[in-house]
């Protein structure tokens, strides 16, 4: 089997969208488990359906991959199965190094998700002595002084960054330095990467911050909604009154504020 160091992923080459290359995994995963029922095949509504994606889009999706599916009979799973594991690369052995073994960093390396997917968790890396040799997972710990060479040793192309923020663009450094192309980071802070590295962000924080955007919308709890209602004089919320209030809107003019992005999980 081939190692992660030797080959990349031909999406790009192929010129396959960014968007179509992330939404590659969730038809994956639903036609994984397709696959272990044992059906045979699927249309591109059921499949559509079961990814969370509209079937014009999965057939945009597809015919970038040149599978465009048998009409009245649709595609066959198994050949999905394959044909889209080999263009995200989980044909091969992908070894991935974890650095920062606290709660997550340990919850990582004890998912049992990457070893099925082609993500062979190669090494646990942790700054503090008292966890070094220590195992997690059935993987004992290494010393962060060691990353270069693990790195180099385990033909390493990919890092989990599961640090403190204040320290985690000193390893991302050390990483790339050492020769790892992408980084799954998990640390609350953006990372500065050179041209050719890869960098996927997953921040829990501020998805719930988004759910709890949406919540509030529902509830009808929208900002502002306090001083619409009326409130005490002076106070935070205090309803304006109706000549301040269209002064003060006609005053303002400038554009909403930007949501903030979200990241793929």
């Amino acid at each position: 089997m081939a190692t992660g160091r030797t080959h990349r992923p031909a999406t790009r080459s192929r010129g396959i969208p960014e968007a179509t290359v992330a939404r590659l995994p969730l038809y994956l995963r639903a036609l994984t488990a397709l696959s272990e029922r044992s059906v045979p095949t699927v249309s591109s509504e059921e499949l559509a359906s079961a990814a969370g994606v509209n079937s014009a889009k999965l057939r945009k999706d597809f015919s970038y991959l040149g599978s465009y599916g048998t009409r009245g009979v649709g595609y066959d799973v198994e050949y999905l199965v394959y044909q889209i594991s080999r263009e995200l690369g989980l044909t091969q052995d992908w070894p991935v190094v974890i650095v920062g073994i606290g709660n997550l960093g340990a919850a990582l390396a004890g998912y049992g998700g990457f070893a099925s997917r082609g993500f062979r968790v190669a090494a646990l890396i942790d700054a503090d002595p008292a966890m070094t040799g220590k195992p997690v997972a059935g993987i004992p710990v290494q010393h962060s002084d060691d990353l270069e060479k693990i790195v180099s040793e385990d033909g390493v192309s990919i890092g989990v960054i599961a640090t403190p923020a204040g320290v985690a663009q000193q390893v991302c450094d050390r990483l790339v330095a050492a020769g790892v192309t992408s980084i799954l980071n998990f640390a609350p802070t953006v990372l500065s990467v050179p041209d050719g590295v890869d960098v996927r962000k997953v921040d829990l924080s501020i998805e719930l911050q988004i759910l709890a955007f949406h919540e509030q919308r529902k509830a009808g709890e929208e900002p502002g909604a306090e001083a619409a209602a009326g409130g005490p004089a002076g106070a935070p919320g205090a309803a304006v009154p109706p000549a301040a209030r269209s002064t003060e809107d006609t005053s303002r003019k400038g554009p909403d504020g930007d949501m903030p992005a979200v990241m793929p999980a």
